[in-house]
């Protein structure tokens, strides 16, 4: 048991400098993605599956949330005499906390593993040796779209999350107190501080980033066998859910240091 933890452990930091290749490599072909019609091609598709077909779902899920958070949290806050605190609750709970985490998983559960699964299937099927043999290089065409795709499909889904969660206490409002919107949004717009909505963005984009950059390295970790693809996309999965946890426990830290 033992030898073959010590073996995991040992094949992990071996595969160390291949992953940071990948990653530059990533970032440095991501600024030159569009020098083919191909590559706006795949962009543009990663975006229509990865955000705007997950729209409808972020809305009525963050919706939910925000209107469940602004009816229990007023009603505890308001026995305690402290009913001006909702404003900041809301702000940090859904924009700060809620939007990024929950915006990740989803793209996490719905694009990584349709990610991983689709590279693999081009690695089996030597398509990436095609491309290879073309001078194609498949960092340029392959990745970098889809990492940009991803990146900033977490970054506008946060965004829009935030947005529905917020909106639904602002429509409980009005049923409940029409005359009492506008302090409502103005207290909301003002617990949403530079720090909050820097340290969401931020996060939303290392979120898209680890995301992206996990799919993309496990679906290319196939070697042979079709049988290897759904274990990358269980893989691409498991470990993007990893790398956000502990990206947002670090930044929560920093954030209130």
């Amino acid at each position: 048991m033992v030898k073959k933890l010590g073996a995991y452990v040992l094949s992990e930091f071996n595969s160390v400098p291949y992953v940071l290749g990948f990653i530059g490599k990533t970032f440095r072909e991501s600024f030159a993605f569009l020098r083919t019609k191909s590559s706006r091609k795949i962009l543009i598709m990663q975006l229509l599956f990865t955000f705007i077909e997950a729209l409808p779902l972020i809305a009525v899920i963050s919706t939910a949330i925000g209107t469940a958070i602004y009816i229990l949290g007023d009603k505890f806050l308001s026995s305690i005499g402290q009913s001006q605190l909702i404003y900041n609750l809301l702000s940090i709970v859904v924009t700060l906390e809620l939007g990024p985490v929950i915006v990740a998983f989803i793209v996490t559960a719905r694009s990584a593993t349709a990610i991983a699964t689709e590279i693999g299937g081009m690695v089996t099927s030597h398509q990436i040796e095609s491309y290879i043999s073309c001078g194609v290089d498949p960092i340029s065409h392959l990745v970098s779209p889809r990492f940009l795709g991803v990146t900033m499909s977490v970054f506008f889904l946060n965004l829009y999350f935030s947005f529905c969660g917020l909106l639904g206490p602002a429509v409980i409002q009005f049923i409940i107190n029409p005359a009492n919107v506008v302090n409502f949004v103005q207290g909301v717009l003002s617990s949403i501080t530079v720090k909050v909505l820097f340290t969401s963005i931020l996060k939303s984009l290392l979120f898209g980033m680890i995301i992206s950059i996990c799919a993309t390295y496990y679906g290319f970790s196939v070697e042979r066998s079709s049988t290897e693809i759904p274990v990358v996309g269980i893989s691409a999965v498991g470990k993007s859910v990893l790398g956000i946890i502990l990206v947002d426990v670090f930044i929560i830290v920093l954030f209130y240091l």
